[in-house]
């Protein structure tokens, strides 16, 4: 019979010990955890084009980490900010840099062509690429990526787009790893980046 002072550790060492056999057998009913649904896969092959005209594909993001942000040149906030918030991690990456893609993928295929993506992006780092290509063409990227986007009329005849706004950091396998996180010194953003090198 356990003494008063092991009585709590043997009631403790008693549930974990339940808490393991219990799970184990969930695992087995549920064929080894074979059955449980993967997460949707976010990514897939496109064919886009740059702002100076040339062809980028899933491959171009194969061999470095990648960031991809989807928004649209006439955006008034978000997408000005989140590539200003972009442009900084770079430069505080210095050389490393190089070794990172960094897309910035059209919502607006209308209005965003590689000409206008080319005088937007003037603004923000050198790193930055624009994407763009026909409404069919991006449709399918932004399925593939998991990206809302809708045009929205305005008073004025004119319209504005709503999009999702999340940056997707890839791997070097052009495999998505997760969102990444810019609400965070752009020093403490590129040492996270830098990682994935």
């Amino acid at each position: 019979m356990p003494s008063n002072a092991t009585r709590p550790l043997v009631i403790v060492g008693a549930f974990a010990a339940s808490l393991v056999v219990g799970l184990s057998l969930m695992l087995l009913i549920m064929g080894g955890g074979r059955n449980i649904a993967a997460p949707a896969a976010i990514g897939g092959p496109f064919q886009l084009t740059d702002q100076s005209g040339a062809v980028v594909t899933e491959k171009s993001l194969e061999g470095r980490p990648t960031l991809i942000f989807f928004g649209f040149t006439h955006c008034p906030d978000v997408c000005p900010t989140s590539l200003f918030e972009i442009s900084e991690v770079l430069r505080a990456m210095g050389k490393d840099a190089d070794g990172v893609n960094a897309y910035f993928v059209s919502v607006d295929p209308e209005r965003d062509n590689p000409a206008a993506m080319k005088d937007y992006l003037s603004s923000f780092d050198p790193h930055l690429k624009g994407l763009t290509g026909d409404p069919e063409v991006l449709a399918k990227v932004l399925t593939e990526y998991r990206v809302y986007a809708k045009k929205v009329p305005l008073k004025d005849g004119d319209y504005t787009m709503d999009h999702t706004a999340l940056v997707y950091l890839m791997d070097r396998n052009g495999r998505f790893v997760a969102p990444f996180n810019l609400k965070r010194t752009p020093e403490e953003a590129a040492a996270d980046l830098k990682k994935y090198l």
